[in-house]
Order: structure tokens, then C-alpha cells, then sequence
């Protein structure tokens, strides 16, 4: 039976391998490698993310359904990015921040991680009916959907990661605090949702992508280029990122449900090794989106410029 009194769980499902598989130089490389990292993502994403803000936000041009999308995506990157230092902190010294805090950072975890995807998907959909169908006009009410379309987004985002603040805890296992879920079924699940809902935005952003591109070969306008171009490349680096770590969260919950061969000590210590790795890599995305406005969108480079020569002068 579990006990709740002073976070002390008989937390048996919380990595039942320890009795027999030592994973104390894992551990240890997790440690070393996550606040490092997470240090660097946590500074580049803060100074590009706000930005894009300021930027969309003074400039009239750049207020249009894609940008509208964009500044939302941006907001978004800045709400997962809110979680990563407690991340750092949790690594260095353990989790003793409080079961509040705990909940609350995986909260903002899952509404960032969600609400990215989702606000990348639209952008793609979007994109698609302006290229492939461009009597699709939206009309004089495009500002209005978008916002509508952003509040929809946030509220599905945010109601997805309600599971996240109800079943994660507090719990000491081996003289260390962690905050994770408490019980086997609903981390499984939390994974799972994560794998499906990457899955169909990936196949929803494949089918977008491949009639675009088919329809950009018939066409000689460069500016429709330059904006295909933006959007793809924030579309590949994320995929890039968050693809490898869904691969690896999905071997974790079979090794945390002893499906063979993952529940042999081996694999499982290499499949945690690829976990860590493949999230640095996937966190990083928040910081990732930015370099994309600058480099690949000329309105960008243009009004950045612009700020630039006036704080100068």
C-alpha cells in the first residue's frame, strides 16, 4: 500500500529495475549533461522568442493569419521554456520544490508541448489552402480567426495536459525526491498521447507539405517561395527534434511495462542514454524557431535591421 505522509511512497512502479540494474552512471549523465544544456536553450530562447514578439507587435506588415500563428507559436516556445530551469534544478539537486511546484511545471510542460504542435500544424494547413487553394479567402476577418482559431488551440492544449496536474506527485525513491507520475498506467498514458498526437500532426503536415510542394514546382513566384520556405524549415527542425525523443519515450513505457527485450538491464540503460540525448535535442526547439524568422524571413531580417541602425544611432 502507498503512503502519502511527508511524499514517502512504496514506489515500486516508479523504476522497478533498480534491484537488479544499476543506473547510477545514467543518472549521473543526466545530471551533468541537462543543466548545462537547458542553461544555454533557456537564454537563446528568452532573447529570440521576445524578439519575434516585438517585432510582430510594432510592425502593422507583419499582422497577418500566418504571423498571427507565428506570434502564438512564439508565446508558446516561451511557455515551455518557462519549465526548463526547474528541470536544471531538479537534475542538480532533486526535486524539493514542493508537490505544487511539481505539478505545475509539468502542466506548463504539456500545454507548451501540445499547444507547439497543434500551432505548427495550423500554420501548415494554413499555408496549404493559400497555396493549393487560393480562393480559400479567409476575407476582411482574417485577424478575427486567427484569433478565434489561437483560443480554441490554447484551450485543447491546455485541457490535454489537465492529466498531467492531477496524477503527478512528489515521490522519494532511494533517498531522492522526483517529481513524476504516481502510477504506472497513467505515465504509460501520457506517453502514448504524446506518440498519437505527434503521429497525426505529422501525417496531417506530410499530406499539406506534398500537395505544396507539388503546386510551388508549377509556380514562378518568389515570394511564395521565400514563405513556403519559412514555414517548412520551422516544420523540419521541429520534426528533427521531437521525433526521436516520441521513438525513445515510447521504448521507456515499454521497458516500464517489462515488454520484452526491454526489460533486459542492458537495453533499458541504452534506451535511457538515447532518452536523454534525444530530449536536450528536443527542448531545444523553443530556442530553434526564432533563428528561422530571422534568417529565412525577409520581413524579419528587414524590421530587426531597421531596430538595429535606430537603437545605434
Amino acid at each position: 500500500m502507498k503512503s502519502t505522509v511527508n511524499y514517502q511512497y512504496d514506489y515500486e512502479e516508479f523504476d522497478y529495475r533498480d534491484e537488479v540494474c544499476n543506473k547510477t552512471d545514467v543518472l549521473r549523465f543526466g545530471s551533468i549533461t541537462t543543466p548545462i544544456f537547458f542553461s544555454a536553450v533557456i537564454a537563446l530562447s528568452l532573447v529570440g522568442n521576445i524578439l519575434v514578439l516585438v517585432v510582430l507587435v510594432l510592425y502593422d506588415t507583419l499582422r497577418s493569419l500566418t504571423n498571427t500563428f507565428i506570434l502564438h507559436l512564439a508565446l508558446s516556445d516561451l511557455v515551455f521554456t518557462f519549465g526548463l530551469p526547474f528541470w536544471a534544478y531538479d537534475h542538480l539537486w532533486g526535486w524539493t520544490l514542493g508537490e505544487r511546484t511539481c505539478k505545475a511545471v509539468n502542466f506548463v510542460f504539456y500545454a507548451g508541448y501540445y499547444s507547439s504542435i497543434v500551432f505548427l500544424m495550423i500554420m501548415t494547413i494554413h499555408r496549404y489552402l493559400v497555396v493549393v487553394h487560393p480562393l480559400s479567402d479567409f476575407g476582411t476577418r482574417k485577424h478575427l480567426y486567427g484569433i478565434i482559431a489561437s483560443s480554441i488551440i490554447w484551450t485543447v492544449s491546455f485541457a490535454a495536459a489537465v492529466p498531467s496536474l492531477l496524477y503527478t506527485k512528489v515521490v522519494l525513491h532511494n533517498g531522492v525526491l522526483y517529481c513524476t507520475y504516481d502510477d504506472i498506467t497513467w505515465k504509460t498514458a501520457s506517453a502514448f498521447g504524446q506518440n498519437i498526437v505527434f503521429s497525426l500532426a505529422f501525417l496531417v503536415i506530410a499530406f499539406c507539405y506534398a500537395n505544396i510542394l507539388r503546386k510551388i514546382l508549377r509556380s514562378r513566384s518568389h515570394a511564395r517561395h521565400i514563405t513556403v520556405k519559412l514555414i517548412f524549415a520551422v516544420v523540419v527542425v521541429f520534426f528533427v527534434g521531437w521525433a526521436p525523443y516520441n521513438t525513445m519515450i515510447f521504448l521507456r513505457s515499454l521497458a516500464d511495462l517489462q515488454v520484452p527485450p526491454f526489460d533486459q538491464c542492458e537495453i533499458s540503460i541504452a534506451v535511457d542514454y538515447g532518452f536523454y540525448v534525444c530530449r536536450l535535442i528536443a527542448f531545444s526547439h523553443c530556442c530553434l524557431n526564432p533563428v528561422f524568422y530571422v534568417f529565412v524571413g525577409v520581413k524579419f531580417r528587414t524590421h530587426l535591421t531597421c531596430e538595429f541602425n535606430m537603437d545605434v544611432m
